[in-house]
């Protein structure tokens, strides 16, 4: 009965999970090289980009060859876009918010949410599961009542261990399911565990799929003023 009740006592609550996990993979300003491959049937596009991030506010540039000087900034709720051919920048708002980013399985909305979980959704445990050789927490959030969010409703399967989401499954307020993200790669790092490479699934759409892979990241770098003005963007 002791050893029960010193289980029962030392147990986390749905919150407590949660913030182990922002704790993680929250991030208040990061420089990051990442690639992105996007499988749609046998057809293959890599993209490859470099983000400085600082809480609300973003800036990626693409640099492969095709897209090299596409820029998307994000400041705080705000997303735009430029386009180096039309030397022309975009808005990105309204249903164009809810379409692939770069033609990926992820959408621009995606992008927009930089803010922790336990600020977004109610959450709490609805069983433990395995994934691969982990052990997880099983985990349903709902979103907070006026918070603008991508996906009404998430089921998170995070590792007991490690505190560090490996996969998540994205559901629209009908119950739909929408997408469904696998988390395939983590690294320890600066004393916090990151997922470096994920696997993101539409469901809305056929036989596609879209890889995330970190090649790089620094934490708190020194980043340069000015570097999320609509001036840095063109």
């Amino acid at each position: 009965i002791l050893v029960l009740a010193a289980g029962s006592v030392s147990a986390l609550t749905a919150e407590e999970i949660i913030n182990k996990r922002d704790d993680n993979e929250y991030i208040e300003s990061a420089k990051i090289e990442s690639e992105m491959v996007i499988i749609n049937g046998s057809r293959e596009m890599i993209k490859t980009m470099v983000t400085f991030m600082e809480r609300d506010n973003s800036l990626t540039s693409y640099t492969n060859p095709r897209d090299r000087g596409t820029k998307f900034l994000k400041r705080d709720d705000d997303l735009w876009m430029f386009f180096p051919d039309a030397e022309d920048i975009v808005k990105i708002s309204g249903h164009m918010l809810n379409q692939g980013m770069m033609g990926s399985d992820f959408s621009y909305q995606d992008m927009m949410e930089s803010d922790k979980l336990t600020d977004l959704y109610n959450f709490k445990i609805i069983g433990e599961e395995e994934i691969g050789s982990r052990q997880c927490y099983v985990l349903e959030g709902t979103a907070v009542e006026d918070k603008e969010v991508s996906y009404y409703r998430r089921k998170s399967w995070i590792d007991k261990e490690r505190f560090i989401g490996l996969k998540e499954e994205l559901y629209a307020q009908s119950g739909r399911l929408l997408k469904v993200m696998r988390v395939s790669r983590v690294e320890e790092i600066d004393d916090r565990w990151y997922p470096v490479e994920s696997v993101m699934e539409n469901k809305l759409r056929k036989n596609t799929r879209t890889e995330f892979i970190v090649k790089v990241i620094e934490f708190d770098p020194e980043l340069p003023a000015g570097t999320f003005t609509l001036e840095n963007i063109q």
